[in-house]
């Protein structure tokens, strides 16, 4: 398979082998280190003079390290003459700083944007955005693919009472994912609103649509504390919910999630994993379809 080449971060090593593996390649030689005080150097350990270059690297964990640590392997890759850098990224990081939202507030994502593009890639593959406008803030391809036809695949085959769920968005900015399930589905949905303080601590909540006697199924794209999804089940209980579900594409899980997710009243939490199948065309692969591989927290 001639003129590809592809390179893992630190950040998810075993997604980069599992991709490597599928395609029948080796991941390319890498040697990322730090100096004692902290900066990242890198070291491509092959060439990549005119080849088709993918690296894998996701917004999650040490998350500035890593993103600094994609930009450096892009440019690096770039100028030893890369004829294309693909940066693959499923969780794309500081989506959610994607607007102005008040006065003198940074629109971090689009910062983001303009230092990938800067970096030297070509084209980025990401997976359930935040917000689709981000796609916008790129001047070269971006392909977000969308975790919903697994999504709609999992519902049918772990929930048996699914022809008598409602679909909830956790957040208004999630409504147009959940109708989109709910019209394939045919079946209801309802969104809550939520009200912050302050980053990841959510005020209060409303709950829009009926959800009694009915079983409840959250859909959202990222858990990161896990308060909003919590609290959402509370409420959803509260409203006369028999079961509550969460679908979470992107489980970050930091700080007191864990703790909170087994104090909470879920029948279950399916954390979608991502997992790429790729095929190829020509010397270029692209994603395929996407296969989800399904965690669960029995609670």
């Amino acid at each position: 398979m001639p003129n590809i080449k592809i390179f893992s971060g630190s950040s998810h090593q075993d997604l980069s082998q599992k991709i490597a593996d599928r395609l029948g390649l080796e991941l390319g030689k890498v040697v990322t280190k730090k100096f004692s005080n902290q900066e990242t150097c890198v070291e491509i350990g092959e060439s990549v003079r005119g080849e088709d270059v993918y690296i894998v690297q996701s917004g999650c964990g040490e998350i500035n390290d890593n993103l600094m640590e994609l930009l450096i392997m892009i440019n690096a890759c770039k100028i030893a003459s890369a004829s294309r850098v693909t940066a693959v990224i499923p969780c794309f990081p500081y989506a959610r700083q994607d607007k102005k939202d008040k006065s003198r507030a940074p629109i971090s994502a689009k910062l983001v944007a303009n230092m990938l593009s800067v970096s030297g890639a070509d084209h980025i593959i990401t997976m359930d955005l935040h917000a689709s406008q981000i796609q916008g803030f790129f001047d070269i391809p971006v392909d977000n693919l969308y975790a919903e036809p697994a999504v709609l695949k999992w519902i049918k085959e772990n929930i048996p009472e699914w022809k008598n769920c409602t679909i909830v968005s956790p957040d208004a900015g999630g409504a147009k994912r959940v109708t989109s399930i709910a019209d394939r589905l045919n079946v209801d949905f309802a969104l809550i609103h939520k009200e912050r303080k302050k980053a990841n601590e959510v005020d209060r909540m409303v709950l829009v649509g009926d959800v009694k006697d009915r079983v409840a199924i959250l859909v959202d794209d990222m858990a990161d504390t896990c308060g909003t999804v919590c609290h959402a089940v509370d409420k959803l209980i509260s409203a006369g919910a028999v079961k509550v579900y969460a679908i979470l594409t992107h489980g970050i899980f930091s700080g007191p999630a864990i703790s909170r997710i087994n104090n909470a009243c879920f029948e279950a939490a399916g954390v979608m994993m991502l997992k790429i199948q790729l095929c190829i065309t020509g010397i270029h692969f692209f994603f395929k379809y996407i296969q989800i591989e399904n965690y669960f927290f029995k609670l």
